[in-house]
């Protein structure tokens, strides 16, 4: 591969990565910020990146900007924390005056400490809220038709009775307005589905249940239900839509809340076995995904961010030591006791979070070579 290749390479997967993961990572690591200056509390640092320390930049109040070395992540240090993962410092908070102990983030009220740990995964869903929001406002959408032009042999469809040029016009009583609405709607079935089908002059019900079945996606493998209709892709089956400022906020938080529980039901699959863990992938997958959305252009990579933003909020809210959700954990048995759990107690937790989030790394990596590895044979 000659240079030019080379840096084509870069530029092409590197750049769009970078952009993407900072732009979660900073509003991530904003919302705990903003919120810890609201409750009072001192910033020592705030810092993209892992490592060594490439620039920074000391504000009024003290807080270090830093931009490190390893772009994989962040995080906000407040004063008395031992180190970016919030753990406390007890040995200088023991030695520091009362005026200053009142300043550090374990010196405040338990909901204070909940509020500034949860900002940060809200500020996540926040950030994905607007950018959708945003490209529906901009952008508008294409939306093609509801119409069945294929129904395929053997599928549940025609079992129901479906037949081509069957416009569905509701599911489950509820409006279909395009054919991605329905389809979302059946990935998401576990279940028999009711559909009121415009057939001619008149309008059909007919009762079907989707099989589930494996459906590929850009992250990998996931079992989704299927009616096995295809639409009726004709130039006519398409329109444009174009919004107003409050359908699109309001779009913006519908397909917000869509990732959250798509995101949330597969979770919650993968724990139950009835997923597979294919689909949990790390940077190396949301590099190659990154380059993909970049040359499809600037909207898809920012749609890609908003997407990955849900994710990482929803990840962090997990109830495991160590991400935002352990803390929260933690924090909420302080409130029902009274009192803060002992410190070798929140130690081992931490160490457990340490381990899993370690092993999901590994593993997420492993996903990510195996799927480069059947690239390249296939």
């Amino acid at each position: 591969m000659t240079v030019l290749a080379h840096f084509e390479s870069i530029v092409t997967y590197t750049l769009p990565f970078l952009f993407v993961l900072t732009l979660v990572v900073f509003i991530h690591e904003l919302g705990h910020f903003l919120v810890g200056r609201w409750c009072g509390i001192k910033v020592d640092a705030f810092s993209l990146g892992f490592g060594p320390e490439l620039l920074h930049y000391i504000d009024s109040k003290g807080t270090r900007w830093r931009l490190a070395a390893l772009p994989l992540g962040g995080y906000v240090k407040f004063h008395g924390d031992a180190n970016g993962a919030s753990m406390a410092d007890e040995d200088q908070i023991e030695a520091m005056p009362e005026n200053e102990k009142a300043v550090t983030f374990f010196g405040q009220p338990v909901w204070k400490r909940a509020a500034v740990v949860v900002a940060g995964p809200v500020a996540n869903f926040i950030l994905a809220m607007v950018v959708f929001s945003g490209l529906f406002f901009i952008n508008g959408r294409e939306v093609l038709s509801p119409q069945v032009g294929v129904v395929r042999p053997g599928s549940a469809a025609e079992a129901a009775g479906f037949q081509p040029l069957d416009l569905v016009v509701e599911i489950n009583g509820q409006p279909v307005k395009s054919f991605e609405q329905m389809q979302r709607a059946v990935q998401s079935s576990d279940g028999p589905m009711t559909f009121a089908v415009q057939r001619a002059d008149k309008v059909v019900t007919l009762t079907a249940t989707p099989r589930r079945e494996i459906l590929k996606t850009r992250f990998g493998e996931t079992r989704v239900g299927i009616l096995g209709v295809e639409a009726a892709n004709t130039p006519a089956s398409w329109h444009k839509e174009t919004y107003g400022l409050t359908d699109s906020v309001e779009m913006g938080a519908s397909e917000t809340w869509f990732i959250v529980t798509s995101t949330g039901n597969y979770l919650r699959g993968v724990v139950l076995g009835r997923e597979s863990a294919d689909q949990i992938s790390g940077p190396i997958r949301i590099a190659e995904v990154s380059g993909e959305m970049a040359k499809l252009g600037f909207a898809a990579l920012l749609n890609l961010a908003a997407i990955l933003s849900v994710s990482i909020g929803l990840l962090n809210l997990l109830p495991i030591p160590l991400l935002d959700g352990g803390h929260l954990l933690y924090y909420a048995f302080e409130a029902l006791r009274g009192r803060a759990l002992g410190g070798r107690t929140q130690q081992f937790g931490f160490r457990v979070g340490i381990t899993f989030v370690a092993a999901l790394t590994i593993f997420a990596a492993y996903n990510d070579i195996s799927r480069l590895v059947r690239q390249v044979i296939h």
